[in-house]
């Protein structure tokens, strides 16, 4: 069961699971998965203050998904911020990972959702590692799956849509049904595009490799934040379209997502990845990570709201 405290945001009000914690069955966005949602982790830090990891930017991409669908919240997107913070304190939580959503309510049935309001809602629960605590250090075993990501042509990857996920939890099942921890997809014209809920990066020969923003993947946040750290680190990065076979022959490869922050791949489909086990490169962007969302470090002050 999800500990999601006992209180949840909606369209500028706080309210109680136990009485509001429901919608209708005629509900759209239940029925046509015409819906956004974003994902964003509360850490406390070394200081003893819990900090929203980059809310700024996650509230954006949740109204940018929103406009791709002509979804118009009742709300602002100051609000939904502001909204996150208060969730947090109304149940207590020092961390947390924060849920917002919006939904297109009962109204009209049908495809063409023509007068059914939009409702926004802000959640919040406790989650640890996302892929295991056992995976951050010692890695995670993958598989390439036979489900493709949404095509460019076939909906919005830089969007967090409800209905896009569909092939995501097609994949994750695949892969979990078959013994691994995670699913890889790829692309409709057969390359590399990013985990079943996670963007995906290569290191060869010092260098870091991940496809760019013109592939179907989705605009990582913690994605950005490791590009920016690699290169705080004196990495080379270079997003560029990569090859099934360019992992298999990476020295390593690793995750990036909110839930999954930076967890290591050590096996995909069955070949080992440079030495099976956390590499170098990657220890050190993991650390230097941890240690700006839940540590010491200071040099990204941008990037935490103190709740």
């Amino acid at each position: 069961m999800v500990d999601h405290g006992k209180k949840f945001w909606q369209d500028g009000q706080i309210l109680d699971w136990a009485e509001s914690g429901t919608v209708s069955l005629m509900t759209h966005s239940l029925h046509y998965g015409f819906g956004a949602f974003e994902g964003i982790r509360a850490y406390r830090r070394a200081g003893g203050k819990t900090a929203i990891f980059r809310l700024g930017e996650h509230v954006t991409r949740l109204f940018d998904s929103c406009r791709l669908g002509f979804i118009e919240p009742k709300v602002t997107p100051e609000a939904v911020a502001a909204a996150c913070g208060e969730v947090l304190r109304q149940n207590g939580m020092d961390e947390g990972y924060i849920r917002p959503l919006v939904i297109l309510s009962a109204g009209t049935m049908g495809l063409l959702p023509k007068d059914n309001p939009p409702a926004t809602y802000v959640m919040a629960w406790k989650w640890g590692a996302y892929l295991g605590d056992a995976g951050l250090e010692e890695g995670i075993r993958c598989k390439v799956s036979s489900f493709s990501r949404n095509s460019i042509r076939s909906g919005f990857p830089r969007g967090k849509i409800v209905g896009q996920y569909v092939n995501s939890t097609l994949a994750k099942q695949e892969a979990t049904l078959a013994g691994y921890d995670e699913a890889l997809l790829l692309d409709s014209l057969g390359y590399v595009s990013e985990g079943s809920g996670e963007n995906i990066f290569a290191v060869k020969s010092g260098r870091l490799y991940t496809p760019p923003l013109s592939s179907a993947i989705l605009p990582g946040i913690t994605r950005d934040t490791v590009m920016t750290l690699a290169r705080e680190e004196g990495m080379v990065v270079v997003e560029e379209q990569l090859t099934r076979d360019a992992l298999y022959l990476a020295d390593e490869v690793f995750l990036t997502g909110t839930a999954a922050e930076l967890t290591p791949v050590r096996e995909i489909d069955d070949r080992k990845i440079g030495a099976g086990r956390r590499g170098p490169v990657t220890k050190t962007l993991q650390e230097r990570y941890f240690d700006v969302v839940r540590g010491t470090d200071e040099t990204h002050p941008e990037w935490l709201t103190y709740v």
